[in-house]
């Protein structure tokens, strides 16, 4: 980017100086590109897998391999077939050319994040680090540069350390790396350090905003000024003042202001305060922020409130990861995750179990989405000394970091944080009550606009000021239809409760004709032989884990919070798929299938259920587009689920109306979107036409096929391929019976490995990305990539039941 360069004339009053001001502002970009500069260093880098604590081992180093930031070097390994997963240090090495050194200025790297433990070394020397992942820093190295090309070294380390939070027992991997965006900064040597901007009063009507300055002025000058301008969401000037710098902070506030445009989760309006620092009259810093107006309410023993109004909190969780590249996603892949959430209809993201980019937060504030931020004290109990000082400094970092986000209502403390003790006595709740009783405190004293919360830590619960028990009904505990008493109870037992986390697991393509019901029952129909009926207790350990079971479950969650107008909402986990140590026997090794997408964004039925209650934009969907093979005895009715928001939904079968339903969100399934089909033998086409309340119709088309004829036992398998349009194939194994019929009945797993021609897409964690995966409904696929050389593509899969089956593709 080209400077620009200004020789302005000294100003003598405060009148011209606005105007100077204004001017400055008017062409701000140019103004802030001269003043202050930050700029993207993520290209070009160097890495080296060594775990050397010494820069000379480094240097000598001849196997440097090139890449671009973000980066983990568990971005597959941690999903790849092997137990484990690399816990060790790496290094980085980059040419920073600097080609002029002004001595008025300040140089900085600023880093989002780099996980876990951070040295930086300048010119051979070290200029600083940090300690914990998930939350960004900034090394001063001014005084560690030369003129010309310098050489920045990076140490990174996510070694096993009992005294850096979040805990190794967690159910989510630490990946290791410099896993967000690199800037390289300078600034005046007299600079804003630092906006903190507060709404003291806000309603309708009016409001007022506080904006603390904190500024450098290392040699004390008296000849400095600040002024402070806020525009509204349109761009146009609302307010501005300018003062004299006296101390190292400043405050200005603008009161009364008229009508303000509210920041909420429908219309998340957006003000913009400018702060330019100006040196004897003439602009040497400038800092852009934004401003949400609003405020919020718990209501005791019942719901929310946001800017005086109940907003039932439609809420589900993030972790920051995506297939191939683990936690090192691009500012393009998260702010895809958030515009999918807001999609779906969501109001609110739990960010699960640490503070995430900050791409995450500006598409919140942007968007609409209401925030809990939460501190990764992940379970492992209490620590040591060193334990507790890395945490408060963590807590201290996520809160001043974040504190200007509009989005952000809730600061939380802890998940499950008693669990698994890390440290001898690391459960003791005493201890844990103190310690979680002094974050609280920095919170409140850091930040006393927003509340305070924990999730499953009972013992703490009257600690905080907002508390969720864990409620899984339907998966690891009783019925889902046990809902409504669990949270009728818990309404009345916290002064401020909301539910995080329910659901469960589904694997992508595996669907139940008769899955289990919300009375812990299993249903015997049709082929089915007579069976003693069962309570079950813990489904998440004898279920099918089908997508139809999920979809039932989420429905009922749903079908009950929408219809409580006393609930303050729930929280869903999670929005994706998400790859964890503690579960390599899932149906896709070391993955958590909680999602409602899969780990690449992929809508799973669930997706629709949520979308069904919660999006504005019509649409309907026939549940499911991939159960398009299905068998049943003839003449017997299946019932078909269609999930919907438009306010009248027809259902044709073959063409044939099976007759038009009204949505109603009190009566379950589907909000009584449900039809009676008897299917005939072959291929069937359902189509559903919606109808909103303006007369928009929208329409969603599926085609089944169905057999009368049960499939026999397993046999063998049988594969396929087909070319997709990026060039790649998708090769599929079937499990087949002696009669040549698929097994809808088979859920084993089966391994696939490319012998020849290309390689196969695996350690991504997703339905088509892993060599080891179980069957969903008698079929598993995988993405085969060519190796460009025109030789065939040679593919086997097996497993211990059956002898390798074998696939040319020419």
């Amino acid at each position: 980017m080209k400077k620009l360069s200004y020789n302005y004339k000294p100003f003598t009053t405060i009148a011209l100086l606005i105007i100077f001001q204004l001017c400055i502002i008017s062409a701000y970009g140019q103004a802030n590109a001269a003043m202050r500069t930050k700029t993207n260093i993520n290209d070009n880098w160097l890495y080296l897998e060594n775990s050397s604590p010494n820069l000379n081992d480094a240097k000598k180093a001849t196997n440097w391999s090139a890449l671009n930031l973000p980066h983990s070097w568990n971005s597959e390994d941690a999903t790849d077939l092997n137990p484990g997963y690399r816990r060790d240090a790496s290094w980085y090495q980059k040419k920073l050319n600097i080609p002029q050194i002004d001595k008025n200025q300040q140089y900085y790297l600023y880093f989002e994040g780099s996980n876990v433990t951070t040295k930086v070394y300048v010119n051979g020397k070290e200029a600083g680090g940090h300690i914990g992942g998930y939350i960004g820093f900034t090394i001063d190295i001014t005084n560690y540069i030369n003129q010309g090309n310098n050489d920045v070294f990076v140490r990174v380390d996510n070694s096993y350390d009992i005294e850096i939070i979040p805990s190794q027992k967690s159910d989510f991997f630490i990946y290791g790396g410099i896993t967000r965006d690199v800037w390289f900064v300078t600034k005046y040597k007299n600079h804003i350090d630092n906006l903190k901007i507060t709404t003291p009063q806000v309603s309708a009507k009016s409001a007022s905003v506080n904006i603390l300055t904190s500024t450098i002025n290392p040699e004390n000058s008296k000849d400095l000024s600040l002024t402070v301008i806020l525009k509204n969401p349109k761009g146009k000037k609302v307010a501005s003042k300018t003062i004299a710098v006296t101390d190292k902070t400043t405050n200005i506030a603008f009161e009364n202001l008229k009508n303000p445009e509210l920041w909420d989760t429908e219309k998340p309006n957006l003000y913009t305060i400018t702060a330019i620092l100006s040196e004897k009259n003439q602009a040497k810093d400038s800092v852009n922020e934004k401003v949400g107006f609003r405020w919020f309410e718990f209501k005791d023993h019942g719901p929310f409130f946001l800017n005086g109004k109940r907003l039932l909190i439609r809420g589900t969780h993030r972790h920051e990861e995506q297939a191939g590249v683990g936690a090192a996603m691009t500012n393009a892949q998260h702010r895809a995750d958030m515009e999918s959430i807001k999609k779906m209809g969501a109001n609110f993201v739990r960010l699960a179990h640490y503070p995430q980019d900050p791409e995450v937060y500006k598409a919140c504030d942007e968007l609409g989405l209401l925030v809990w931020d939460e501190l990764p004290w992940c379970r492992g109990g209490i620590g040591n000394e060193v334990w507790k000082t890395n945490t408060k400094n963590m807590l201290t970092e996520i809160i001043n970091q974040n504190y200007n986000h509009p989005s952000i209502i809730i600061w939380s403390l802890g998940n499950e944080m008693n669990w698994l003790p890390d440290f001898p006595d690391g459960d003791n709740t005493e201890k844990t009550n103190a310690f979680l009783t002094e974050l609280n405190d920095i919170s409140h004293k850091l930040d006393p606009t927003r509340k305070t919360a924990i999730r499953k830590y009972y013992e703490g619960s009257q600690i905080v000021d907002v508390f969720s028990p864990s409620i899984w009904s339907g998966w690891y505990s009783g019925s889902y239809k046990s809902y409504q008493k669990a949270i009728d109870v818990y309404k009345k037992e916290y002064k401020h409760f909301i539910h995080a986390e329910y659901g469960g697991d589904s694997h992508v393509g595996r669907h139940s004709e008769n899955p289990v019901t919300g009375e812990g029952v299993i249903k015997a129909e049709g082929w089915e032989e007579a069976i003693v009926q069962t309570k079950v207790a813990n489904i998440a350990q004898i279920g099918d884990w089908s997508e139809s079971y999920i979809v039932d479950l989420f429905d009922w969650h749903l079908h009950i919070s929408e219809n409580d107008p006393t609930f303050v909402g729930n929280i869903q986990w999670a929005f994706k798929d998400f790859a964890t140590p503690l579960r390599p026997e899932d149906d896709i090794p070391y993955m958590n299938q909680k999602g409602i997408m899969d780990r690449s964004g992929n809508p799973k039925d669930a997706y629709y259920v949520f979308k069904s209650y919660w999006s504005k934009e019509p649409f309907t969907y026939i549940e499911s587009h991939t159960w398009t093979e299905r068998q049943g005895p003839e003449n017997i009715p299946k019932t078909i689920n269609v999930f919907s928001n438009c306010e009248k939904v027809t259902l044709y079968h073959e063409g044939k109306s099976l007759g038009e339903k009204q949505r109603n969100s009190t009566t379950y399934p589907a909000c009584g979107l449900t039809w009676n089909v008897n299917f005939i033998k072959g291929d069937n086409t359902l189509i559903a036409i919606g109808k909103d309340k303006n007369g928009k119709t929208v329409s969603d088309t599926l085609k089944v096929n169905y057999r009368f004829k049960k499939n026999e036992a397993a046999t063998s398998l049988k594969l396929s391929s087909e070319k997709l349009k990026n060039g790649n194939y998708l090769v599929t194994a079937i499990a087949i019976d002696n009669n040549d019929l698929r097994c809808l009945d088979y859920e084993e797993s089966v391994y696939f490995q490319c012998l020849k021609g290309g390689k196969t897409m695996k350690s991504q964690g997703t339905p088509t990305g892993s060599e080891s995966i179980k069957m969903a409904n008698g079929k598993a696929s995988i993405e085969v990539v060519p190796d460009g050389t025109n030789a065939p593509i040679e593919m086997t899969v097996l497993n211990q039941s059956f002898k390798g089956e074998y696939l040319k593709i020419p």
